[in-house]
């Protein structure tokens, strides 16, 4: 399944840009970055509920807010890409 993560976490204080890293650094082991603070990542059921808990654990949630969006199975029917930065394949080899 497709998950978009979005999150805004408040960098006001050094506690907060260390969570923001954090956070960024958590999204990127199982997904994409397609802008600032968002992620497309292409998860089994498992691994989003281990992504989700890792992220909720880390924030403050009295600072900070992140949002889940589950584009399920049919995903590529629903994501339009117009613009700069070309959209990658997410199903495809990744070579690093």
């Amino acid at each position: 399944m497709l998950l978009l993560v979005t999150y805004d976490v408040n960098t006001e204080t050094k506690a907060g840009k260390k969570r923001l890293r954090k956070v960024a650094k958590v999204c990127q082991n199982y997904g994409q970055r397609v802008q600032n603070s968002v992620f497309e990542c292409l998860v089994e059921p498992a691994q989003y509920r281990l992504l989700q808990s890792q992220i909720v654990d880390m924030m403050d949630k009295e600072k900070d807010s992140v949002r889940f969006y589950n584009l399920g199975n049919e995903w590529k029917k629903r994501v339009e890409h117009v613009g700069a930065k070309p959209s990658l394949d997410l199903e495809g080899v990744i070579i690093a």
